[in-house]
């Protein structure tokens, strides 16, 4: 590969995630309106934008091949449907914890993450792990059971989002589509549903959508592209540079929602919230270390 290619696609990904990583700030911005409202809306435009990106793309056709596949391959069909269902629950836990001043435990989910789909992969695909990958997991335990503790509850939002986004991760191995193709289908699965909800908003006359400030208006329909541009970014950025430096790169989204709730939006960071992030760090540095061994001792074996 390249080293500029490899350049590009570390500019590519590096941007999405720093676009995740300010999302919450677009959140804020809508902190007046519902998080099923927000959901809905983002789900509804995230696939109208989409829509639009196929077929400006000429990518429709592969859409249209895509759906004829699933029609007789119905184990495909049922990952879709279930990663449609929690990528809906990961967007709304996280919108919703943003507009209630939580982004701290939202950041832990994101950081603790890449372990559950670790743990994923071993008690569901079997896959085995390494030394590194077990001290690593101990770590996170530790850190998670010292938040559980300074919270004086368990960390549900963080384990939730972690959970979430991890099975996600798992039902599109199964489906393994074209990422923008990926999106729109998913979000056409959920679309009929948030249709459903903007109506009966509408029938009850408690719609922030089209009865609020136009700001509002603008912020509910943009909610398609802020969702959609970073996984497009991520997409092309992601087919050009190595798995281990993609693995970094991940970090720089929660690491910024954690500063803008510190430092932006003042949100409570204990002690001993920190000593729990410390061995959540410790366990990511060790889980990456462990990654980049790994990687390079594949391709020691290759040129060997």
């Amino acid at each position: 590969m390249k080293k500029n290619e490899v350049q590009l696609g570390a500019t590519y990904a590096g941007f999405s995630y720093f676009l995740w990583g300010l999302l919450p700030i677009y959140w804020k911005l809508l902190n007046h309106v519902n998080a099923e409202e927000i959901l809905a809306n983002r789900v509804f435009w995230s696939f109208a934008f989409m829509s639009v990106v196929l077929f400006a793309t000429k990518k429709g056709g592969i859409l249209l091949q895509t759906l004829k596949g699933f029609a007789t391959n119905k184990k495909q069909m049922f990952a879709l449907i279930v990663a449609s269902l929690l990528i809906s629950v990961n967007w709304f836990i996280y919108i919703w914890a943003v507009n209630s001043n939580q982004m701290i435990e939202a950041s832990l989910g994101y950081y603790i993450n890449p372990l559950v789909s670790v743990l994923l992969g071993m008690l569901v695909l079997k896959e085995k792990l390494s030394p590194f990958q077990y001290v690593s997991f101990f770590l996170a335990v530790i850190g998670v059971l010292i938040i559980s503790i300074s919270y004086g509850r368990f960390p549900w939002i963080a384990v939730v989002l972690a959970l979430s986004f991890g099975l996600y991760g798992l039902a599109k191995k199964l489906i393994n589509v074209e990422s923008a193709v990926g999106l729109t289908l998913e979000t056409m699965v959920v679309t009929p549903i948030a249709a459903i909800y903007l109506v009966y908003l509408f029938s009850k006359g408690t719609n922030s959508f089209l009865s609020a400030p136009w700001e509002t208006d603008a912020l509910l329909i943009g909610a398609g592209a802020a969702t959609a541009v970073p996984l497009l970014y991520f997409a092309k950025g992601a087919q050009k540079i190595p798995l281990s430096m993609l693995g970094f790169l991940q970090y720089i989204a929660p690491t910024l929602t954690l500063i803008l709730g510190i430092f932006v939006y003042g949100e409570q960071f204990s002690m001993l919230q920190l000593i729990a992030f410390i061995f959540i760090w410790s366990a990511l540095t060790v889980y990456s270390l462990s990654k980049t061994r790994l990687f390079t001792a594949r391709i020691n074996r290759v040129k060997a």
